[in-house]
């Protein structure tokens, strides 16, 4: 076990617990929250509330193990790590791989969406121009220090944690200071679309707090070990707040049936709330979110690609730092994959693309699932001395996580049956036998271990 952590050492411990969970908050806390697709909403109505308490509870699940495994073995290969420490090499590479593919997806989708944004006070400028400055500033920034890109990822996320907490104080001051009408009972009651649809609006409270891994993932650059128990219980409790929140809100100053058909939902609190030129902010607010998401993805995709390379599933030059101690080429690689994506998103039809960020969904899932499997494994070959001796530790151990691993499996069967969200399966089951192929092509190729181009 000492040896394979040893294999990520390069990287420097900079972040503090507030960097490590912000980072994770950036990259966790969408455009879609704040643009108010609506989508969970229409299918559960205000009953939304209750998937997005499981889904909390789920993530909980999730949080625990991640940061016990964590305070166990800081490395920036995270859940990848655990899965051939506890469980087997195919399962650390389809998780890594599986997790990069969609990180980096992401960080396309949050360049575009950024670049449309813009477009709000510059409608001149071609939107390839937006894509191109915010992409040379998110590379600038990722290869410096860590330190350095801790302190401006924590004061980018910021500005959306803000501006969702005033959302949700200013629609808690509509609803009990009595100047809007409570919409939680009204069209068609609590449970307008039968008692089955929170479970079908599950996986979209799952995907929100995807990014909660991140703090695992930053753990391999942290001061010490007693960051990362503080840095996950930090995250957790801003995403819960920010998701059940936001979610209250949502259903109850605004009828559930006009969430995602109208102007964003934080527009139209923000302006009922009297609080003036609120497109503009949102819009500001809008874009500054895009670009958080990116940064942290972006970040995340570049420590994926550097412990594949260490663990010898990827080019060795790509687990190299320079002399910042930033993983370079693994960011630039990371970084035209991005490239990649954006092109598809503007070039391929519209159902290419849906596939694609399908099988991205599916891949945060994918990490998920390894990870409660590896500390379920975890559980099971510790000693109860080793247990005490760790900086944090889970509640509930083996049994919650096996909760959680079933739940979540739920939560995506249940997309069958979702046209919105039925393509995680359709596209992800397929992405996942790819990976399997490449990954036995791959050990054929290479019996020791070592893949290079």
């Amino acid at each position: 076990m000492n040896r394979k952590n040893q294999r990520e050492s390069g990287l420097r411990q900079q972040l503090s617990a507030g960097q490590m969970a912000m980072v994770a908050v950036g990259g966790s806390i969408g455009t879609g929250l704040l643009l108010g697709s609506g989508a969970s909403v229409q299918i559960a109505g205000p009953a939304v509330i209750i998937a997005y308490v499981i889904g909390a509870f789920l993530a909980w699940i999730v949080t625990n193990a991640l940061g016990e495994l964590a305070s166990a073995h800081p490395s920036a290969g995270s859940f990848g790590l655990y899965a051939e420490l506890y469980l087997n090499p195919w399962a650390g590479f389809v998780a890594r791989y599986g997790y990069w593919t969609s990180v980096v997806a992401a960080v396309g989708a949050e360049l575009v969406a950024a670049s449309t944004y813009s477009s709000y006070w510059f409608p001149t400028v071609p939107g390839v121009v937006w894509v191109a400055v915010y992409a040379l500033v998110l590379l600038f920034i990722n290869l410096r220090a860590v330190g350095d890109y801790g302190r401006f990822e924590f004061w980018f996320a910021m500005v959306k944690v803000v501006t969702i907490v005033a959302f949700i104080l200013a629609g808690a001051w509509l609803l009990f200071g009595g100047r809007v009408q409570p919409q939680y009972l009204n069209h068609g009651g609590f449970i307008p679309n039968g008692p089955a649809s929170p479970l079908l609006a599950l996986s979209f409270a799952l995907f929100s707090f995807l990014g909660l891994e991140m703090v695992a993932i930053s753990s391999g650059e942290a001061r010490n070990a007693k960051e990362i128990p503080r840095a996950t219980r930090i995250m957790f409790a801003l995403l819960a707040f920010v998701y059940l929140g936001a979610t209250a809100v949502l259903v109850g100053v605004l009828p559930w049936n006009r969430a995602g058909v109208t102007q964003s939902p934080f527009v139209t609190v923000f302006v009922v709330a009297g609080i003036p030129a609120a497109s503009a902010l949102m819009n500001f607010v809008a874009t500054t979110a895009a670009l958080s998401g990116a940064n942290a993805n972006l970040y995340a995709a570049s420590r994926m690609l550097y412990s594949l390379a260490r663990d010898g599933h990827a080019p060795a030059s790509f687990g190299e730092v320079n002399a910042s101690g930033a993983p370079r080429r693994a960011l630039l690689i990371s970084a035209g994959g991005m490239v990649i994506a954006l092109i598809m998103e503007k070039l391929a039809p519209a159902s290419a693309f849906l596939y694609i960020l399908g099988a991205s969904l599916f891949g945060g899932m994918l990490a998920w699932w390894v990870a409660l499997a590896a500390h379920i494994a975890f559980r099971r070959k510790i000693s109860r001395e080793q247990l005490a001796a760790l900086p944090m530790r889970a509640p509930g151990g083996a049994i919650l996580s096996l909760t959680g691993f079933i739940g979540i499996l739920i939560a995506i069967s249940a997309t069958w049956w979702v046209p919105q969200s039925r393509i995680t399966i359709v596209s992800g089951l397929p992405y996942l036998a790819i990976l399997t192929i490449a990954y036995l092509l791959l050990r054929k190729s290479k019996p020791s271990g070592t893949i290079s181009l």
